[in-house]
């Protein structure tokens, strides 16, 4: 298990860890990531009870394909 504590992007305030997952290979991997801002002070606060939205990066997108 991941043992890193996290930080909020924003404000450096120390976050909770969240699990998140992605698909390697066919198999559901699990993925440590920092969990919301509880600091009222902070652009990215997240009233405690909202539900858990991680700062994560977005995953590129994915062209199309033609025909």
């Amino acid at each position: 298990m991941d043992r890193e504590q996290r930080v909020c992007p924003v404000c450096g305030q120390p976050v909770q860890s969240v699990v998140r997952r992605h698909k390697t290979l066919g198999t559901w991997v699990p993925r440590w990531v920092p969990g919301p801002c509880h600091n009222p002070a902070c652009e990215a606060y997240v009233e405690e009870g909202a539900p858990a939205v991680a700062h994560e990066e977005k995953p590129e997108a994915r062209p199309e394909p033609t025909g």
